[in-house]
């Protein structure tokens, strides 16, 4: 008799901030076999409660079938891929497929992906769009790029940890798609602060502004989730400004590559860079909120109002003043 039952892949993830815990606790919840490995160890160890082990080094990763990344700079992304205990180094054969889900320019993956193929490892770009609680609530997006049978590969994992996933073709067309969308990311968060703080100085709170606005045409889940923030003031960061600012420079790197002029992105660029010099730096980018409102000589307060992020089941206050 033949054993017809589906391999299961043995996967790696390298990563656990944030973003990555999260997505690696959907990968072991799904029955994932899962080895970690954080820089941190304390902070891969939540992980271990749903049935991950964890590694000493990212060298240890390397007999899995799949490894995911998630990291937070191309620096990070090359130490922990090339340097001491790298997975990659010093070795002439490398995991299946890696799968990168950081925000990395198209130049530094096309280089990793050279040194993966090096060592018989196939490669793919799979950044992602959400945060903690839209990944927790299976609303995370997906994009990845890279030779379609090793997409094919590791197509399921993909489908357990992002509510949606699009193949954006060969190479790394998939940075490019992920750099685009971070910078509407600033530029409507940018958005949502100038106009609140014109209807706030108004005499229109901000609760009954954003309701309007996520309820009309103009509303979609993102602005619907940064509501509560914006709102409340919480700043818990899920994006701090110096990750924005790096995801813009990449997104003004790549346009002057390809000549496209971006005003609306250099604009809000110095309003970003405002922010960090500041000292805004470890908080949510949504205080790009403050920043306007102190422009406009207005005193924000939190509104202490219960509004929907579209990703709970929290009652809405409705939009009444």
């Amino acid at each position: 008799m033949t054993d017809d039952t589906p391999h299961r892949p043995r996967v790696g993830w390298i990563g656990t901030g944030r973003m990555g815990l999260a997505m690696a606790r959907r990968l072991t919840d799904a029955g994932t076999d899962l080895a970690v490995w954080n820089r941190t160890a304390a902070k891969a160890a939540p992980l271990t409660a749903h049935g991950a082990t964890l590694s000493p080094s990212p060298a240890e990763l390397r007999d899995r079938d799949v490894v995911f990344t998630t990291v937070s700079t191309e620096q990070v992304l090359r130490e922990v891929l090339l340097g001491e205990a790298g997975l990659l180094t010093g070795t002439d054969r490398g995991p299946g497929v890696l799968v990168d889900c950081s925000t990395v320019s198209p130049e530094a993956s096309a280089s990793l992906r050279a040194a993966c193929a090096e060592r018989g490892t196939a490669f793919l770009a799979a950044p992602v769009s959400g945060n903690a609680k839209a990944v927790a609530a299976g609303r995370l997006s997906l994009v990845a790029s890279g030779p379609r049978e090793t997409y094919e590969r590791v197509a399921p994992l993909l489908r357990s940890l992002a509510g949606t996933v699009t193949y954006a073709g060969e190479g790394e067309t998939a940075r490019l798609v992920k750099i685009a969308h971070n910078l509407l990311l600033g530029i409507v968060t940018q958005a949502l602060a100038e106009t609140a703080v014109l209807a706030e100085k108004g005499g229109v709170p901000r609760h009954v502004y954003l309701g309007f606005l996520n309820d009309s045409v103009m509303g979609s889940p993102f602005t619907r989730y940064k509501t509560p923030a914006l709102v409340n003031l919480d700043y818990t960061p899920t994006f701090t400004p110096v990750l924005l600012r790096k995801d813009f420079d990449l997104g003004l790197a790549a346009a002057r590559g390809l000549d496209v002029p971006l005003p609306l992105t250099a604009a809000t660029a110095q309003l970003i860079q405002a922010a960090v010099s500041s000292g805004r730096t470890e908080e949510d980018f949504a205080v790009l909120l403050d920043l306007q409102a102190a422009a406009s000589g207005l005193a924000l307060e939190p509104e202490n109002v219960p509004v929907d992020d579209g990703l709970t089941d929290a009652p809405a206050a409705g939009h009444q003043i």
